[in-house]
């Protein structure tokens, strides 16, 4: 890892990377033009509670001022952050039907760095529309139809949409031919829309940038604000909360393990946390391997891509902890006797382990989540037909692990839980080999991406400094 340099021989150039976090808020001074990290600061991200006080802010500011009393100049810093606080982004999902539009919409949307919440096909009613309101979205993909192809489905729903007056905002990534249509009858009931590039605009490709840019868009325009973490204006101190953010945690840090890949070759990333176990990955898609058919086109009705995320809502170290075990003896996954200390994480997400055996158990827990995660993110091989499914990870060349447990052990311990979910698999999972493998402990990979949208020269040269990262395959 960058290491902080108090003596530098140059005049710096300093940035606040902030991660807003679902349980702590992180801080990354970076110097972006030596590209090294400076220092860091972590505190318990702070809400509005039911009564209106708090403010998310606050936690921000306790991070301020433990940065302050080293490097006073981090008053001088652009500040740039991301946030997951308050539940994150939220993403309900409309298509065609099941096997093409909505998986699609469903892909783009986890790349986006949303949390599924609901995925609906077949055209809209009454039940369904009931199913969508129940799981409260912040942001609806509306997505259907090839461009020039049937567009019968993605107007109907729109006019669905419209006549219940939906209160929005949505993405629309649909039959670009039919997108005037569509915008047209939901600005007619005062639904926020915006437009996109179709995800699917023939069958066997998925275009998901266009859609992740308009719900990044969306979710700065109309979610942080709207979830009303922080009323402070801004101050000659310090941006406003909604000034400083520039995207989703998960969006933000998938940008930077983009740049990572490209600097240091194929990477995954395995983020534990208290509730969801999330891996991101980005491959080089070889066209020798079969992913792609005649014409560059996949072979799979729904295209791979280069940049993929899952989310694992029943792996997790506090919230999902029983589910963890419970998944893990599904599987076959030794977990010990860890029924009960998974029952006391669950019922209570702030515990903090003060005994050897409580560590111990965290551990296996965490262990159990990150073998769960990359197998389902990976796939595997099936039996003697060779049929193939999910991400082929065994060529990977960095293997990142992420989350407080991770941050937090001894690095024998965190490397140990890593590697619970590596090696040649006797059963067929597709899971990396040989890679090398770190724990982003100075969450750099968040200052990383945020870099990447505001400095993108910055961002390089801080990938390039993570000589660390580097290894032997």
């Amino acid at each position: 890892m960058p290491s902080a340099d108090h003596s530098p021989d140059h005049s710096p150039d300093l940035v606040l990377c902030v991660d807003f976090g679902s349980t702590f808020t992180k801080a990354a001074l970076v110097d972006v033009a030596a590209g090294r990290l400076v220092a860091t600061a972590q505190h318990p991200t702070t809400l509005p509670g039911p009564d209106g006080v708090g403010d998310v802010l606050d936690g921000y500011d306790a991070c301020r001022a433990a940065l302050d009393a080293a490097h006073p100049e981090v008053a001088e810093a652009e500040v740039l952050a991301c946030s997951s606080a308050g539940g994150g982004l939220r993403i309900g999902v409309v298509g065609n039907e099941e096997l093409i539009t909505a998986e699609a919409g469903r892909r783009v949307a986890l790349s986006s760095g949303g949390k599924v919440v609901a995925v609906l096909a077949g055209g809209l009613d009454e039940g369904k529309l009931a199913e969508l309101r129940a799981a409260e979205p912040d942001v609806l993909l509306l997505v259907g139809g090839t461009d020039g192809g049937n567009a019968e489905q993605l107007l109907a729903d729109a006019g669905y949409l419209a006549r219940q007056r939906w209160p929005g905002p949505v993405v629309v990534a649909g039959d670009v031919e039919a997108q005037p249509a569509v915008a047209a009858l939901l600005a007619s009931a005062g639904t926020p829309c915006v437009l996109a590039a179709n995800v699917v605009p023939r069958i066997g490709v998925l275009a998901p940038e266009s859609a992740r840019q308009a719900i990044r868009e969306v979710f700065l325009a109309h979610v942080i604000g709207g979830k009303d973490l922080s009323r402070r204006p801004a101050s000659p101190s310090r941006p406003a909360f909604v000034e400083m953010v520039r995207g989703a945690t998960p969006d933000i840090v998938l940008a930077g393990v983009e740049l990572l890949a490209a600097e240091l070759g194929d990477t995954v990333v395995v983020d534990v946390g208290g509730a969801t176990t999330d891996v991101h990955s980005v491959l080089t898609l070889d066209p020798e391997t079969g992913d792609l058919g005649e014409e560059g086109l996949a072979r799979d009705v729904v295209a791979p891509t280069a940049v993929t995320r899952t989310v694992e809502g029943d792996l997790g170290m506090r919230w999902s902890a029983a589910t963890t075990v419970a998944a893990a003896r599904a599987a076959g996954v030794p977990a010990g006797e860890l029924e009960d200390a998974a029952g006391r994480r669950t019922a209570d997400p702030g515990f903090l382990p003060d005994t050897d055996a409580e560590r111990d158990a965290d551990n296996a827990i965490a262990a159990a989540a990150v073998l769960l995660a990359l197998r389902r993110h990976a796939g595997r091989w099936q039996g003697r037909s060779g049929e193939q499914t999910g991400r082929d990870l065994r060529e990977v060349a960095v293997l990142v692990g992420s989350g407080g447990v991770l941050r937090t052990s001894p690095p024998a311990v965190a490397d140990r839980i890593l590697r619970t979910g590596t090696g040649i698999d006797p059963h067929g999972w597709q899971l990396p080999e040989h890679p090398h493998v770190v724990v982003d402990v100075d969450y750099v990979l968040a200052a990383i991406g945020l870099l990447a949208l505001a400095r993108p020269e910055a961002a390089g040269r801080l990938v390039a400094s993570l000589s660390g990262w580097r290894g032997n395959r």
